[in-house]
């Protein structure tokens, strides 16, 4: 199974890759800059850069597609319902993860963060839904295009954050922290990347009321 550090490896290879005319659209070849748009293939969770035509082609989201356009909206989630006692039924062994709908399995996955890269962590439904009663606002992410990127801090005086954001978003961010990482924690680098990539996250995410 293609995992988000293989997507991103994909990505990055592709922009590496020389080129007489620059970076192209990976549909029609057009050439694009650094500032472009991605869509993903549903199911080979593969990102591909396109340019804004191509993009277009696949924002209606109630259509059966294989590739879909991944949106830019950034939401945050104050007053988060999900406690502690959640995250410990997800039986994830870290306070960081983030989570999307893959509609081509029809059921949320999680991936973590640990010395070796990204892991993956199955979830069942009963364990899923008491996260979606504990705070309905998770069913606002959207299938295979967005993620869902939660933190419960060591400091129990501290409360969890949770932010809805881009799929690429996610990847690029588990794919830094596997640059990062130093020993079995992460390291000192992990840690203010973290703080850093959460605080800009708050500035630049519209609130969500519960």
């Amino acid at each position: 199974m293609t995992g988000p550090l293989d997507v991103l490896a994909r990505i990055r290879a592709g922009r590496d890759a020389p080129s007489r005319v620059g970076e192209q659209c990976e549909m029609c070849s057009e050439q694009i800059g650094d500032e472009h748009r991605h869509v993903v293939n549903v199911e080979g969770r593969q990102l591909m850069c396109v340019c804004s035509g191509c993009y277009l082609l696949f924002t209606d989201t109630g259509a059966a597609l294989r590739y879909r356009a991944i949106p830019d909206r950034y939401l945050r989630f104050p007053d988060l319902g999900v406690g502690r006692r959640e995250w410990e039924s997800l039986q994830i062994p870290v306070g960081l993860a983030f989570f999307f709908r893959n509609s081509a399995l029809g059921r949320v996955v999680a991936f973590y963060p640990g010395p070796a890269g990204a892991t993956e962590s199955e979830l069942d439904l009963d364990t899923w839904n008491s996260v979606r009663r504990a705070d309905p606002r998770v069913d606002l992410l959207a299938e295979d295009t967005e993620g869902l990127l939660l933190r419960i801090p060591d400091d129990e005086s501290q409360p969890p954050s949770c932010h809805l954001v881009p799929i690429d978003a996610c990847y690029e961010f588990v794919g830094r922290l596997r640059l990062l990482w130093r020993g079995f924690d992460g390291g000192q680098d992990v840690r203010h990347y973290i703080d850093e990539f959460f605080g800009a996250l708050d500035v630049r995410s519209k609130a969500v009321a519960r």
